[in-house]
């Protein structure tokens, strides 16, 4: 009996903590084949509302969310995302909360994004905090965060996992060169069939993020800012 009843509260609670991706609302749908999934902000006015997720529940494997929220999403042909906070009782918008939060998704052609040269996003693991240099300045990111740097154009640029048997990866922007994204992380990150959600690029403790999966990242991690 003890067992059948030990057996029955793990069932339960893996139940009540597993974080599950629900596709609530359909407006329309878009017969596009883009395989990216961007986050959006001001273009939301410029883009054409298609349907809704919701995430409950929290979970640390973050690539695996994404990924469930890829497929969902690519269900309507939405190749983009804004956050749709919940209202507060006092009609004020509620803050990111990870383990509950709203999708809203659309098509936009992407001519139309914004912001998508001349940044450097490095993220730290959900684990622990991550020490790191950019270019020898020494920066110290929490769990769950991130950090942005406005790059300049031909310049070098060098980070580090100050470790004694550390990595480093350089990089050099150039016209027209995407955003670049990175995490440090002991752990490792598959990419999955699609190239999307997972690395495409790996130095020892440095990860290089494919641009959905990283976006996506920043909307559910904490921005920490760069001093």
């Amino acid at each position: 009996m003890k067992k059948i009843l030990f057996a029955t509260f793990v069932l339960a609670a893996q139940l009540f903590f597993a974080q599950n991706v629900f596709l609530t609302k359909v407006e329309k749908t878009h017969d596009n084949t883009d395989r990216f999934l961007y986050k959006i902000d001001e273009e939301k006015k410029d883009a054409e509302y298609l349907g809704e997720i919701e995430v409950q529940g929290f979970s640390k494997n973050d690539a695996e969310i994404f990924s469930l929220i890829y497929k969902k999403a690519k269900e309507i042909g939405a190749n983009t995302f804004a956050l749709k906070p919940f209202e507060n009782v006092d009609g004020s918008w509620q803050s990111v909360n990870p383990a509950n939060y709203r999708l809203a998704l659309y098509y936009l052609p992407k001519d139309k994004l914004l912001n998508q040269t001349g940044l450097l996003y490095i993220f730290a693991s959900s684990e622990r905090d991550q020490k790191i240099a950019v270019n020898k300045v020494d920066y110290n990111i929490h769990p769950r965060s991130y950090m942005i740097f406005q790059t300049t154009l031909g310049e070098v640029y060098t980070i580090s996992t100050k470790k004694l048997l550390g990595s480093a990866v350089k990089f050099q922007p150039k016209e027209n060169t995407i955003n670049q994204f990175f995490q440090i992380s002991a752990t490792k990150i598959k990419s999955d069939e699609t190239g999307v959600g997972g690395l495409n690029l790996k130095s020892g403790d440095i990860i290089g993020l494919e641009k959905s999966y990283a976006e996506f990242l920043s909307l559910i991690y904490n921005k920490q800012k760069a001093e």
